[in-house]
């Protein structure tokens, strides 16, 4: 089975060759690598071609494009449209990707399609490294994978495969989003209804928040009111889809609560001007969604104010108390 990772890359040279041989050091052939230059300005394309140059075979095939449109969503989309595997990944050029992760990914297939299950989409779990060198896993579940990935990200870039025809019917990467691009297209996804798969076990994939040149970045405030639109685009992707009322009652207040998270996250980076609107808004969205009834202003508007004191304050476990609160 063909499997293509796709691979956008951005000013990475001193970085991406090390992603790079951890795709080379890949069990599962044959194998496809599409690598899109998005329109570097350093010596990243050079890399790139040297990559191809050096190790581009029959059952190792390298493909290096590039995109002038300066998003990562426009780059991944362009690495899709050379895509020719029958499973796709998309992949961060600052990541890495344990040797054994494709081939875990198409046991996995292989096995579903032998009992006549076949499946659209995989998630797997990860590994998250921070800025001052400690690490932990990602929050990973098996059940309950809508709300799962609302509050985690369980669908962020490098954490699934998915099967190209899928992918293919949901349109893709929004180019026009500012940030949070992975998380929206997860929902999306979701929306789809695929049947999906969990590759548990010990964690094979890296994902690098490890300072300000990683991709994912260090701080939000610098960048508000783009996080704001992306979460009202997604409400309204539940708003309008074919799920059932009391569902999209439910996700709408989740991402209410995400709402709350970015409001915390403003708290605590100082800027309690960015944060006291967003979490009115946020809190009134909740409370009209009980409609004022006595559950919400007995418990569950107590304990909202309570999570959002203590994201303020750094601690973790809120996200725990959310799902099972709204």
């Amino acid at each position: 089975m063909l499997v293509s990772i796709i691979i956008p890359v951005y000013n990475r040279a001193s970085v991406v060759p090390t992603t790079l041989r951890t795709v080379l050091a890949q069990t599962h052939r044959p194998l496809q690598v599409v690598l899109v230059d998005n329109d570097s300005t350093d010596k990243s394309r050079l890399v790139l071609d040297h990559f191809k140059q050096d190790y581009d075979k029959d059952d190792f095939s390298i493909v290096v494009t590039s995109e002038s449109h300066h998003t990562a969503g426009a780059a991944r989309n362009r690495g899709f449209e050379c895509a020719s595997g029958e499973w796709v990944m998309f992949f961060d050029s600052d990541d890495l990707m344990d040797k054994h992760l494709v081939a875990s990914y198409v046991n996995i297939i292989e096995q579903a399609r032998a009992k006549g299950k076949p499946l659209d989409l995989i998630s797997a779990r990860s590994t998250l490294i921070f800025p001052d060198g400690s690490k932990r896993q990602a929050p990973f579940h098996r059940h309950d994978l809508f709300a799962q990935h609302i509050l985690h990200g369980q669908l962020a870039t490098q954490r699934y495969a998915v099967r190209r025809d899928f992918f293919a019917a949901t349109d893709g990467w929004n180019i026009n989003l500012p940030g949070w691009n992975d998380w929206e297209l997860g929902l999306r996804l979701l929306l789809a209804a695929p049947h999906v798969a969990y590759l548990g076990g010990r964690s094979r994939v890296v994902i690098n928040h490890n300072g300000a040149d990683s991709i994912t970045g260090t701080e939000f405030h610098s960048r508000q009111g783009q996080w704001e639109y992306v979460i009202s685009i997604m409400i309204n992707e539940v708003r309008c889809s074919m799920l059932k009322a009391k569902h999209k009652a439910r996700f709408e207040r989740l991402l209410q609560y995400r709402r709350l998270v970015l409001a915390a996250q403003y708290e605590r980076e100082g800027c309690p001007e960015l944060a006291k609107p967003l979490c009115r808004e946020a809190y009134q969205h909740l409370q009209e969604s009980y409609r004022s009834s006595r559950c919400w202003q007995r418990w569950i508007a107590p304990v909202t104010r309570r999570l959002f004191a203590r994201i303020a304050a750094g601690k973790r476990g809120s996200a725990r108390i959310a799902r099972l609160l709204y």
